[in-house]
């Protein structure tokens, strides 16, 4: 799930670390290296929703990894574009499908065979917490929309919580990961800049932001 990397529209809660043109460049480092590990993880099976409209997609495409497939986003809030995207994707492809935004620079193999194993031994959600309330990642066996109606508790603390309970109620099993710190403000950003395996262009343009 990507959002077009635009000043004054993405990562926000950055600004006073990078300013609106330095987190519209984040963002499009972002978006490389997210869907970089999406085409390593799922080869011929990478997609990255975004849009709805031509330029945003357009505007992703020319920071998308080459084999990641750009998927025209819905209308809606959070949870209605991540309903109709894994509802698709899962319709094309009834597989377990893994879902990450991106604000997680740190995505590694290990996080995607540690997902499919979850959901191989039977979990029927799998969710990545993370730091702030939310989760890094949500990993899912078949459609499961109503797991997705959080309304206006998207973006707040109890995201995870809310989902969890969003899908006990639906019958769902979940299952967690390990607790990830991902990218949302300033003080995310200066622990990132603390672990090697930041990619290089993140760290840099994090960097430039912390010392100024």
């Amino acid at each position: 799930m990507a959002k077009a990397p635009r000043a004054g529209s993405v990562k926000t809660r950055l600004e006073p670390l990078l300013g609106d043109e330095g987190c519209a460049a984040l963002q499009g480092e972002l978006i490389t290296a997210t869907s970089t590990w999406a085409v390593m993880v799922a080869p011929g099976r990478a997609y990255v929703a975004c849009g709805p409209d031509a330029r945003a997609v357009d505007e992703v495409a020319s920071r998308a990894a080459p084999g990641a497939e750009l998927l025209a986003d819905a209308t809606g809030d959070l949870g209605d574009r991540l309903a109709a995207a894994t509802g698709r994707v899962l319709a094309a492809h009834p597989e377990p499908v893994l879902v990450v935004g991106t604000d997680m620079p740190l995505l590694r193999e290990a996080d995607a065979v540690a997902a499919e194993r979850t959901l191989d031994k039977g979990a029927d959600v799998v969710f990545g917490p993370a730091v702030d309330g939310g989760y890094w990642l949500i990993g899912l066996v078949a459609p499961l929309p109503g797991v997705f109606e959080l309304g206006e508790e998207w973006g707040g603390p109890r995201v995870l919580e809310r989902s969890l309970q969003l899908a006990a109620a639906l019958g769902a099993h979940s299952e967690l990961l390990d607790v990830r710190r991902d990218l949302d403000d300033p003080a995310d950003a200066r622990a990132l800049l603390a672990e090697p395996d930041l990619p290089a262009p993140v760290a840099e343009l994090l960097r430039a932001g912390s010392s100024a």
